[in-house]
């Protein structure tokens, strides 16, 4: 009689398929960042891709520059550059390695004179600064000077005062 009983009622079967419903929106739920991630790497790999692309494309187009330049710059090559040069006598040998020392100096030194010959025309405002700030340093020396001479003239009232 139990075994007769025990038939699915159609109740049970709505509870089950509730039941598995639920699992199903749970799995979901656990499936759905995964796939958001995968999707977020997707895209910024495309992303970096393109940039690669792009700079890949520049240097095609530099290279294809070069390339076009090719007979000019094979001729440049080829040719001795000691034929261009002046011949230099021996007496002068000294004062070439001189001059060449000078310029490895100077090119050394190449950014500073830049820096310099920059602020050339930012000397005048400079100068207005520095004339502002002599002026005010003046005037507080001398407020300085005054608050010195009271402070002797109060140490002198405080003698005063005390051998009274």
């Amino acid at each position: 009689t139990l075994d007769l009983t025990c038939r699915k009622s159609p109740c049970f079967v709505k509870f089950s398929e509730a039941e598995k419903m639920a699992n199903m929106r749970a799995e979901i739920s656990e499936v759905q960042p995964l796939l958001l991630s995968v999707t977020i790497g997707a895209t910024l790999q495309f992303h970096f891709i393109g940039k690669k692309c792009e700079i890949l494309q520049d240097m095609n187009r530099h290279l294809e520059a070069v390339l076009k330049e090719k007979k000019a710059l094979r001729k440049r090559l080829i040719m001795p550059r000691c034929q261009e040069s002046l011949p230099i006598d021996a007496a002068f040998h000294r004062y070439v390695v001189e001059l060449l020392n000078e310029a490895v100096t100077f090119i050394e030194k190449f950014e500073s004179h830049l820096q310099t010959v920059r602020t050339v025309p930012q000397i005048p405002s400079i100068m207005k600064n520095m004339d502002t700030a002599l002026t005010k340093t003046e005037l507080l020396v001398m407020d300085l000077e005054e608050l010195a001479d009271q402070i002797l003239k109060w140490g002198e009232w405080q003698k005063e005062v005390y051998s009274d």
